[in-house]
């Protein structure tokens, strides 16, 4: 059995994308979640190169090195919790990635802050801001239910945080739509 570590794999549309591309290339595969691959047998290095050329141009990327896994593997699981989790985590984010990774958070964290020049905590603030501005465009949930879906103890922190990020308020920015949003493999 072997995996395989994809950079800007964070969506079920990228899931697909990269799951054609795995058929095309005939690979034994046994599954397919955001930012890995696993497949039945070892890749060989000539398929490893095809796959990296074939991903390459869809805005994918095989990562090779142990930090960067991490890192990615890192960013995949705030995104699965920020953004395809519609319910309260019953651990806290630093256990979550330690149990996930088994790794020291410590550890996870000095290495994400070096790597990516920016901090965990800062890394899912930034998530959650990008999931507000989709529920806020997509105009179905009230601006408590949105603070209440994302773990925000209440609705007033969850707008001076939004202000901090994005310069608006979140009734502002839901006023001016053609605020565009960042793609996830973006922010």
């Amino acid at each position: 059995m072997d995996s395989i570590f994809i950079k800007n794999m964070v969506c079920n549309r990228c899931i697909m994308v990269v799951q054609n591309e795995l058929e095309k290339l005939n690979l034994d595969v046994n599954s397919v979640s955001l930012g890995r691959v696993d497949l039945n047998s070892l890749l060989l290095e000539t398929d490893k190169n095809k796959l990296k050329q074939a991903l390459l141009p869809l805005g994918f990327e095989v990562i090779d090195d142990k930090r960067s896994r991490i890192i990615e593997s890192i960013k995949n699981i705030i995104i699965d919790v920020v953004h395809h989790q519609n319910s309260e985590i019953k651990i806290n984010l630093s256990e979550l990635l330690s149990s996930k990774l088994r790794l020291d958070y410590g550890y996870l964290s000095t290495l994400f802050s070096e790597v990516e020049g920016t901090t965990i905590e800062k890394y899912v603030i930034a998530q959650k801001i990008e999931r507000v501005k989709e529920l806020l465009v997509y105009d179905e949930l009230s601006l408590s239910e949105i603070a209440f879906q994302l773990n925000y103890s209440s609705v007033a922190y969850l707008s001076n945080q939004f202000k901090k990020v994005t310069g608006l308020t979140p009734s502002h920015f839901k006023q001016i739509k053609e605020q565009k949003r960042k793609p996830l493999d973006e922010v």
